[in-house]
């Protein structure tokens, strides 16, 4: 097995043998659940010894960890270039709420990979960190988007922080009756979410 680097850092190798047992762990978490997601199975589905991942990584958890970053960095990066190329912060704000949706259609697995790290193991029902959904600190970003929008003058007075929740919860809400009830029609889901979201956020009269 290639050595690290003397100044500690994983070696082109070892960066490649990491991103497999990643995949394998999005693989089998999306398929099993986390708690039925075994260093053994992981190993397995590598092709490698269970001594090979623990070189890898010290633990299930920092597996898992590691995993979930993985995920969230993608998912964060998809979402901020829609945003990005948005041509003003109100078309902005549309562009946030459709990738939300979008990313989470198309990487179905990347969603059970963030809903089975974030929940408690025994239940299934409860966040082991409240707030911990709250996952790059999303809403915080599109509380920024909110404001600026204010700031803009293309929407009306209102606390970015709160309104940012609510989108957030609905967005939430739907993906969560999706991944239970995936005959759910996501491309409507998103066009209501967009048009409950204008109406919270749009200037009246």
């Amino acid at each position: 097995m290639a050595s690290r680097r003397g100044d500690g850092t994983p070696t082109f190798t070892e960066q490649a043998r990491r991103g497999q047992l990643i995949e394998c762990t999005i693989d089998l978490i999306a398929s099993k659940g986390y708690p039925a997601t075994s260093l053994a199975a992981i190993a397995e589905q590598a092709g490698l010894s269970k001594g090979a991942v623990l070189y890898h990584f010290a633990s299930k958890d920092n597996l898992a960890q590691a995993t979930f970053s993985y995920v969230v960095e993608r998912f964060t990066a998809y979402v901020n270039d829609k945003v990005a190329a948005a041509p003003d912060p109100r078309a902005a704000v549309v562009a946030y709420v459709r990738a939300m949706i979008d990313y989470q259609r198309e990487n179905r697995r990347h969603v059970r990979v963030i809903t089975e790290v974030l929940l408690d193991d025994a239940g299934g029902t409860r966040l082991k960190n409240p707030g911990g959904h709250d996952t790059a600190g999303r809403w915080n970003a599109l509380a920024d988007l909110l404001a600026a929008g204010q700031q803009a003058g293309q929407l009306r007075e209102f606390a970015p922080a709160t309104v940012a929740l609510a989108i957030g919860g609905a967005i939430d809400g739907v993906v969560a009756h999706w991944l239970t009830h995936p005959e759910l029609d996501l491309d409507a889901a998103a066009d209501e979410l967009v048009t409950f979201t204008l109406h919270a956020i749009e200037k009246r009269g």
